[in-house]
């Protein structure tokens, strides 16, 4: 058998899911920060040290833990681990859970949102996603065979000159309403939403419920910056609403919770008759979590529950701290003549950057809208990273919102206050002075 050695492949190698969806604006900005950037305000991840008592849990979990803590563990979730999030789902929904069949352990948000991608769409499906919106939910859909559906929120101008809050971006009822027909299999709903920081309201809440219990429509709920709320503000769980249990996945992130992105550990909380089919995908797919994170993991929730409600609490600390960290990055860009939405959750706040439309020059034949080009300007000659709203937004609406840029304030004091020499020189080079 003669065969020419270096017979190449000619036909499309990639399967037709991935086409459209090779992009990512994550890859592209994070490697321009890493060039560029002196202060990295773009990915949403803290400098600042993740707690002593989640480094202690993971000591103990390696050193005097068991032996079998570096081996397989249940494949849907480390039992301790599942049990400590039922304990802590009972308080939060006011039901009670089975740790068993109404949690899932999965490796970080990502994955678990994913699975339910997987699991509930079909080709053809339809998906209410609220703009801006994470960008995997999109990619996400498209990847299951599903159609994404885009809802925008709508700025209103806040009065007497106030700064704009994230709760100014709202829903408009009757355009929402038009998005649901009997295609829509799920509506992904994100509170406190990144990367406005808007807390959704009950009232708004209850819109999403009436119309899902209305058109028979599952609902994704991302929570992972559940307990980063601040002024006093409140989360309202859609699931805890009349007829939402049932039709609910709630998705969670250790990492954001307790401020240590790198683990990668994440749960989903929601009925069997739902989770039955994430943990088809997940078993069919990751199939099982590291356990000594699990492990760990599990002992920091045993902590919160016995301090939940109480100072010391980390849920309590955490959005305090971050809070004042919000703040300081505020005054420093309404300093500079950037206008921030003041969030009201989150690691995020979004800027209006209009009035630096000058400092940017044109680039001929470049299509890339005003953030994009104002973010890579603003890394490469001021050394401060950041990422442009429009990526938040799908391409029909893109356009609409090119003049905000995204910063996270999840960072050391140091950092911000290093930020901050970053604009105050820029606003000396600015005025002449």
């Amino acid at each position: 058998l003669s065969l020419p050695l270096q017979a190449k492949m000619s036909r499309p190698v990639q399967a037709r899911r991935l086409e459209g969806i090779d992009k990512n604006i994550w890859v592209e900005f994070v490697k321009l920060a890493a060039t560029y950037s002196k202060v990295n305000l773009g990915q949403g991840f803290p400098d600042f040290p993740a707690p002593d008592f989640l480094q202690e849990a993971l000591k103990r979990a390696l050193g005097g833990g068991s032996h079998m803590l570096h081996q397989y563990t249940r494949a849907f979730g480390h039992p301790p681990l599942v049990k400590a999030l039922a304990q802590l789902f009972e308080k939060l929904l006011g039901r009670e859970l089975d740790p068993m069949t109404n949690v899932m352990v999965t490796v970080g948000a990502y994955q678990a949102l994913f699975c339910c991608f997987q699991a509930f769409v079909d080709e053809g499906d339809e998906v209410i996603i609220i703009e801006p919106f994470f960008d995997c939910y999109e990619s996400m859909v498209k990847m299951a065979g599903g159609t994404p559906v885009f809802v925008p929120l709508r700025p209103k101008a806040p009065k007497d000159g106030k700064l704009m809050s994230s709760a100014d971006w709202q829903l408009d009822p009757t355009e929402l309403a038009s998005k649901f027909s009997e295609r829509t299999k799920a509506i992904v709903l994100n509170s406190p939403n990144n990367p406005l920081g808007k807390v959704f309201s009950r009232g708004e809440l209850e819109l999403v419920a009436e119309l899902c219990v209305k058109h028979d429509v599952l609902c994704i709920s991302d929570e992972v910056y559940e307990w980063l709320v601040y002024d006093g503000k409140e989360h309202t769980r859609i699931a805890s609403l009349p007829g939402m249990w049932d039709r609910t996945v709630i998705i969670g992130s250790a990492g954001k919770t307790f401020s240590a992105t790198g683990w990668k550990v994440g749960w989903t909380v929601g009925p069997d008759r739902l989770l039955q089919h994430i943990c088809t995908v997940h078993q069919n797919s990751i199939y099982h979590c590291a356990t000594i994170a699990q492990e760990a993991m599990a002992q920091c929730f045993q902590r919160e529950l016995t301090l939940y409600g109480k100072p010391e609490s980390y849920f309590v600390q955490l959005p305090r701290t971050l809070q004042q960290k919000r703040d300081l990055l505020i005054q420093s860009l309404v300093s500079v003549g950037m206008k921030p939405v003041v969030p009201e959750g989150t690691y995020f706040l979004v800027a209006d950057i209009s009035e630096f439309k000058s400092d940017v020059p044109e680039v001929p034949n470049l299509d890339e809208p005003y953030d994009y080009r104002f973010t890579k300007w603003m890394m490469k000659n001021k050394g401060l990273a950041a990422i442009p709203l429009s990526a938040f937004y799908s391409e029909a609406h893109k356009n609409n919102y090119t003049n905000f840029i995204r910063f996270c304030f999840a960072k050391e004091d140091a950092t911000l206050k290093a930020a901050n020499d970053i604009l105050q020189k820029w606003k000396k080079e600015k005025t002449g002075s």
